[in-house]
């Protein structure tokens, strides 16, 4: 196996791990905020344990670039404008941005005060994403959200109005009792709030989750078609692209998931962030602690948990990725970013292509039956698969 990392796209995620209240469907890191609240000293401390994480992370940038910057959490509308400005300018000092950097920052509409959309904006962040998951009042009571409908419009039109000219909103569907009608409603606020971009994906029940233990009434299979179909048209009338699975844009696609999509490379800093990096010699995955309070405790947090990705286990990673993205990625992407040889996976391709799943253009790509049965594509990606 050789490799190039200087050819595979670098990004960089950044994990707040504080949220005012953990959603009964949430599996992700997020932790409440301390009783004593989420204090300028614990931001203070947790920014320059930030810092000085990805100062540790030097040796893994190997002369590249960062493409872009994504701040998930949690909640990270929780730190102040001026946190983000004080870490991006910090982090610039020892890496190149790119001249058309993407910065991508996840909201709460039930956090954000409008005034300091502004400052955001200020601050260097030029994507927002507003995580509403419906416009129904009883739905958002029901999913454990702290913003009311009104509030998640508010702060759409408000971002919008501030300057921000992409923003994403996160939406359900297959909510506990929705109907058709309700679902297609969310969509339509949505559009009308002046989202850019929407992230529109089924509710699905998680281990370790409130939801998992107190199984909520999900609709059925026909009604979750009929809302899949009916959404899809809906979109596309309304000037939307679907690029990816669950992403539809009425202009630019988020490039740092897009990023993740094809196989690029990404540093992780804070509590939980994973990565994954590319050396010369084997593609590698790391990870952070969990725990706010255990990553804070070293400074700077090590890496807790590695992994090498195995030639066996890359073509089911490689393709786990670039079959969500509805256009797929060129084939000479698998060598380059796996470091293994096309013929690796070109008889599954074949197997999948004469029964109608992957299609016959020069690329990497399911056809739309295949994105539609995609856990079942990439099944066959598996290492006993492929060899």
């Amino acid at each position: 196996m050789t490799l190039d990392p200087v050819k595979i796209p670098l990004t960089l995620y950044i994990h707040m791990p504080w949220c005012v209240k953990k959603c009964p469907y949430c599996d992700f890191n997020s932790h409440t905020v301390p009783e004593t609240g989420l204090t300028p000293q614990l931001e203070r401390d947790y920014l320059w344990a930030l810092l000085a994480d990805f100062k540790a992370q030097l040796p893994k940038i190997q002369r590249r670039t960062l493409t872009s910057i994504f701040v998930g959490g949690g909640t990270p509308s929780l730190i102040s404008a001026g946190g983000y400005q004080f870490l991006f300018e910090e982090i610039q000092k020892v890496i190149n941005f790119q001249a058309d950097m993407e910065i991508t920052i996840e909201a709460n509409a039930g956090t954000l005060e409008h005034a300091p959309f502004a400052d955001y904006l200020a601050a260097g962040i030029n994507r927002l994403s507003v995580g509403v998951q419906s416009f129904n009042d009883a739905a958002l009571k029901r999913l454990g959200r702290i913003h009311s409908a009104d509030e998640a419009k508010t702060a759409i039109i408000a971002a919008r109005q501030a300057g921000f000219e992409r923003v994403n909103v996160d939406l359900m569907h297959g909510l506990p009792g929705q109907t058709l009608e309700q679902a297609l409603f969310d969509l339509q606020a949505a559009i009308l709030a002046g989202a850019t971009h929407i992230s529109w994906y089924q509710l699905t029940i998680e281990p370790n989750t409130v939801f998992f233990r107190e199984q909520p009434i999900l609709p059925d299979e026909d009604t979750l078609a009929d809302i899949q179909a009916a959404g899809e048209e809906l979109l596309i009338q309304a000037g939307f692209m679907q690029y990816e699975v669950s992403a539809w844009t009425k202009a630019t696609p988020c490039r740092h998931n897009v990023n993740y999509w094809e196989f690029g490379d990404y540093l992780a800093i804070g509590a939980g962030a994973h990565g994954k990096i590319t050396y010369a010699d084997r593609i590698e995955r790391y990870q952070k602690s969990r725990l706010p309070r255990d990553y804070l405790a070293v400074v700077p947090a090590p890496d807790i948990q590695t992994q090498i990705l195995s030639p066996g286990l890359l073509p089911f990673e490689f393709m786990l990725n670039a079959l969500r993205l509805v256009y797929g990625v060129p084939y000479y992407w698998f060598e380059e970013r796996t470091g293994l040889p096309l013929q690796v996976i070109l008889p599954v391709v074949e197997q999948l292509r004469q029964r109608g799943l992957m299609s016959q253009e020069g690329r990497l790509v399911t056809t739309p039956q295949g994105l539609r049965y995609l856990n079942q594509v990439l099944n066959h990606f598996l290492a006993d698969e492929t060899g």
